[in-house]
């Protein structure tokens, strides 16, 4: 679900904070040119961030041309790991674009030997195959080409079947919004897979029975029997809340896929890199994935991606049938290389750990004040989600979601705009850089934002039932 910001620029309160500085009218009315241009030549699903168009970005930190700074809690959509223009990552993709070698197909190059061999030994015993890509999308379109072909060679040609979850998130191309669980993002597609079904996320809030038994009757339901099962795709942590299903679930889903010859794919492209206090997600619940689809935090930087598996699975296809035409390009993986030393190098997954406690303590202070509208908070590392209901209920209320961004935005605080099967999410994942003050500063403008946008719900519902009030009306 989508809805747009208002690009008329809008007196708002000055702020100037050690975090913060909001100076000028929001947008700046200079830079409506480069908002209009954008409307005008771009497509419309494109416009619907928050209208700061950014000059630059540092650390935890982004600006305008016209001195304002906004404390970032979106991280670009989870890639700046390591911090906004990391001073090593900028220095490596200099070194890198004058050395020069900015392109090179899939030639063997330096860089991508470099980088592959480094997450390779990130990786768990057992998958020591990389396949370096461009997109999360690309990953997991990968990953479902490498679960099929291993069916097929396990079970013949009846094993297909690739299961994903409800209200999961794998990317917009066909092959990842089909295995994804978003009902209303894959509506355009006329001739679903039949072989690609979903199963309920053991979230506990919109899902609540967490058994993996649930797993079995879904896959039951669908048709689909062990032996017609090629793979089952799931995000480590599901996006939209962030929420992790419960250990024993996914310990009994590993098991369950190790003994029908089922690929295990975790989805770690929001998840890797610290993001969730461990260097990836998964080790939250100690299994081992057959692949891993890894992006976004891998670079903190220029676009990139990769699968990582099992050799026996990995080398099915042979030389040249499986390639991508930006395949480690040598610049991102510069980028890369520097972005996993620095995170390493820094403990920025330890930070990430610590600062765990104050935002889950941030965002159920927020709950514990709107718990009508409030309906589910959730974190794990940084990472973490304010999910809004209508009153009283289990509906999502996208409306609320974007208010409390929008206003979140005219006080200094970036975010996203609100994610999710419904667009109910307000999305929390700062660079893992930030420091325990900066959060605490970010989640206290959060829950004022908060406590606005729910005032001004509860006004417009008092002015809605005076009308309704009024002699001579009758109402619906």
């Amino acid at each position: 679900m989508g809805k747009e910001f208002s690009i008329t620029p809008r007196t708002v309160p000055r702020v100037e904070t050690k975090f913060r500085r909001v100076v000028t009218a929001l947008p700046h009315p200079d830079s409506l040119a480069t908002l209009t241009t954008l409307r005008r030549f771009e497509p419309l699903s494109m416009r619907g961030q928050p209208p700061l168009v950014w000059d630059r970005a540092e650390d935890i930190f982004v600006y305008d041309r016209y001195g304002n700074r906004w404390l970032d809690f979106s991280s670009g959509v989870l890639v700046t790991n390591a911090g906004h223009a990391a001073p090593e990552v900028a220095a490596a993709i200099i070194r890198q674009a004058r050395h020069p070698l900015l392109h090179n197909y899939c030639f063997p190059s330096q860089p991508r030997a470099d980088l592959v061999e480094r997450l390779a030994g990130l990786a768990p015993e057992g998958l020591k195959k990389v396949f370096l890509l461009t997109t999360g999308s690309e990953a997991t379109e990968c990953a479902i080409k490498l679960a099929r072909a291993h069916g097929i060679r396990v079970g013949g040609k009846k094993k297909i079947g690739i299961v994903g979850f409800e209200r999961g998130f794998h990317g917009r191309t066909l092959g990842a919004q089909q295995a994804g669980g978003m009902a209303g993002q894959k509506s355009w597609i006329v001739n679903l897979d039949p072989a690609i079904i979903n199963v309920p996320f053991p979230d506990g809030y919109w899902q609540e029975d967490t058994s993996f038994e649930t797993f079995l009757r879904a896959t039951a339901r669908a048709g689909l029997e062990p032996d017609q099962i090629a793979g089952v795709m799931m995000e480590t942590y599901q996006g939209v809340g962030p929420d992790f299903a419960p250990v024993e679930y996914v310990r009994n889903l590993a098991e369950w896929c190790r003994r029908h010859q089922v690929v295990l794919i975790f989805d770690e492209v929001q998840a890797g890199f610290g993001r969730t206090g461990k260097f990836w997600a998964f080790e939250h619940y100690g299994v081992t994935p057959d692949l891993i689809c890894c992006g976004k935090g891998i670079s903190s930087s220029l676009p990139l991606s990769a699968v990582i598996g099992r050799e026996a699975i990995m080398d099915q296809f042979g030389p040249g049938s499986m390639t991508s035409t930006h395949t480690g390009n040598p610049v991102c993986c510069a980028a890369a290389l520097a972005s996993v030393e620095k995170i390493l190098r820094e403990d920025l997954t330890g930070n990430a750990a610590r600062l765990e406690a104050v935002l889950v303590d941030g965002l159920k202070t927020i709950q514990a004040r709107h718990p009508q509208v409030v309906g589910h908070v959730s974190a794990r590392g940084l990472v973490g989600g304010l999910q809004t209901v209508k009153a009283g209920t289990r509906e999502p209320d996208h409306d609320l979601a974007h208010s409390i961004v929008e206003r979140c935005f005219h006080k200094g605080l970036l975010f996203f705009a609100p994610v999710g099967a419904w667009g109910q999410t307000v999305k929390i994942s700062p660079p893992l850089t930030i420091p325990r003050e900066a959060l605490e500063e970010g989640l206290a403008v959060l829950g004022e934002a908060t406590d606005e946008a729910v005032a001004a719900l509860d006004a417009g519902a008092s002015a809605d039932a005076g009308v309704r009030r009024k002699p001579g009306l009758v109402s619906a």
